[in-house]
C-alpha cells in the first residue's frame, strides 16, 4: 500500500488571517505552506509521516506540493526516511490543478499499481484514530471484495452540515452517498466526510474517467477529493470507518486551536495515529 498527501493548496485563506493579525504571534507563518506549519513539536505532516512508518501501514510516502513550496518540501523530507515529493508545476492558486488531477499524477509519475491511502496535507484527527485499524479494516473489505474502498466518518453537529461532505450510508456501513455541504434539511445524516481515503488499485483507473468526464468543468468540481469520492461510489463499493473527530486547519483559529492542543492535550505523541 502506498500513501499520498495532498499538500499542493495555497492556504490563501490562512495566509490572509496571518496578514491581518495585529497580535504579533503569528509572524513566523507567513509563507509558510499549511502541511509544514508547526504543530506542537513538528510540522503538521510529520505527524503523518511518523506515524506512517511507524505502523508499517505503508511501503511509501508521496507528498505533492507545488512549484512555489517544491524546495521548503524537499528541505522537509531530506530529513525523512521513505518520503518523495513531486510539484504539480503551478505557483498560484489561481493555476491550481485541482486535488484529483493532483492524485492523477502521483499515480501516473511514480506509476502506482497499488491500494492508495490519500491525505488532506492539512487534516490531524483525535486520538481514537488509527492507522493499524485502518488497514485491518481495509484488508478485510478487500478480502471480501477487491473493489472495496474506505472512507472516514465522523459525528458533526447540525448546523454544521453546510460546511463538509456528509455522507448517508446504508445499515452494512455502505456508502450510498456523498452530500457536499447539504443544509441540515437536505440530509438526515450528520456523518461528515474529511479527506483521508483508502482507495483500492481497482479504483485508481477511474481517475482518468472521473477527470477527463469533468475536463470542461470549473476548477472546483476538481479540486475539492470529495467530488471524486461521491463520483465513485455508485461505481464502486465504499465502506465507512467511523472515528470521534478531526483537527482541520483553515484558517488562523483553527490552527491556533490545533496547535494548542498538541502542545498541551496530546496525552503520546509516540503512540498518535499508529
Amino acid at each position: 500500500m502506498k500513501a499520498v498527501i495532498l499538500a499542493a493548496g495555497y492556504g490563501t485563506r490562512l495566509q490572509r488571517d496571518v496578514v491581518a493579525d495585529s497580535s504579533g504571534r503569528f509572524g513566523h507563518l507567513a509563507g509558510v505552506a499549511k502541511p509544514l506549519l508547526p504543530v506542537g513539536q513538528c510540522a503538521l505532516i510529520s505527524h503523518w509521516a511518523r506515524a506512517l512508518n511507524a505502523s508499517g501501514s505503508v511501503d511509501a510516502v508521496y507528498v505533492v506540493t507545488n512549484a512555489l513550496y517544491l524546495s521548503a518540501f524537499e528541505e522537509w523530507a531530506a530529513h525523512i526516511t521513505n518520503i518523495k515529493v513531486v510539484s504539480d508545476q503551478t505557483r498560484s492558486n489561481d493555476e491550481r490543478l485541482g486535488a484529483v488531477a493532483c492524485l492523477q499524477l502521483v499515480v501516473k509519475h511514480f506509476g502506482i499499481e497499488d491500494h492508495v491511502v490519500v491525505i488532506g496535507g492539512d487534516t490531524l484527527f483525535k486520538e481514537d484514530f488509527s492507522l493499524s485499524k485502518i488497514r485491518a479494516t481495509f484488508s478485510d473489505l478487500q478480502t471480501r471484495c477487491e473493489d472495496s474502498c474506505l472512507v472516514l466518518s465522523y459525528p458533526c453537529k447540525e448546523e454544521e452540515t453546510s460546511k463538509y461532505g456528509i455522507l448517508e450510508v446504508d445499515s452494512d456501513l455502505r456508502a450510498v452517498c456523498l452530500k457536499e455541504k447539504p443544509l441540515p434539511t437536505e440530509t438526515k445524516s450528520r456523518r461528515a466526510c474529511p479527506c483521508f481515503y483508502v482507495f483500492s488499485k481497482n479504483s485508481l483507473p477511474l481517475l482518468d474517467a472521473f477527470l477527463a468526464e469533468k475536463r470542461e468543468a470549473p476548477i472546483e468540481e476538481k479540486d475539492a477529493p470529495g467530488n471524486f469520492v461521491s463520483w465513485l461510489i455508485p461505481r464502486k463499493p465504499v465502506y465507512i470507518h467511523q472515528i470521534s473527530g478531526r483537527f482541520d486547519v483553515g484558517n488562523l483559529s483553527s490552527y491556533a486551536e490545533c496547535d494548542l492542543y498538541f502542545r498541551e492535550t496530546l496525552q503520546d505523541v509516540q503512540s498518535y495515529m499508529v
